[in-house]
């Protein structure tokens, strides 16, 4: 079991290290029914604004995220759900997330 203290981490960052352009994908991953701020999205991935900004324009660069409106002074985002690199990163982290639940199950299975 997981100490409360303890931050959870994705199956996505578990894989691929936490560096911040992981972390920011996979916020951006698990939220791709909603659109964010650029402050939004560095805060839940728990990454610094320079690191993050200079990832931000290699998203923005390879359409990974897409403008989405503007409230106020703040322009929103999201993943961008139309580009074939994107819909297969999705897919692989499903995937991803899938084989290790079924891992997980069968190690539950054995112990009872």
């Amino acid at each position: 079991m997981e100490d409360d203290n303890e931050e959870s981490v994705s199956i996505f960052v578990e894989y691929f290290g936490s560096s911040p352009y992981v972390k920011v994908l996979d916020f951006l991953i698990e939220g791709q029914d909603f659109d964010y701020s650029m402050t939004e999205v560095a805060r839940g991935a728990k990454v610094g604004w320079s690191a993050f900004t200079r990832i931000w324009e290699q998203l923005l660069k390879k359409e990974i995220i897409v403008s989405t409106r503007v409230i106020g002074n703040a322009k929103l985002f999201k993943l961008n759900r139309k580009n074939p690199s994107v819909i297969k990163l999705i897919k692989f982290d499903w995937d991803l997330t899938k084989l290790e639940t079924e891992k997980f199950n069968k190690k539950e299975t054995i112990k009872v």
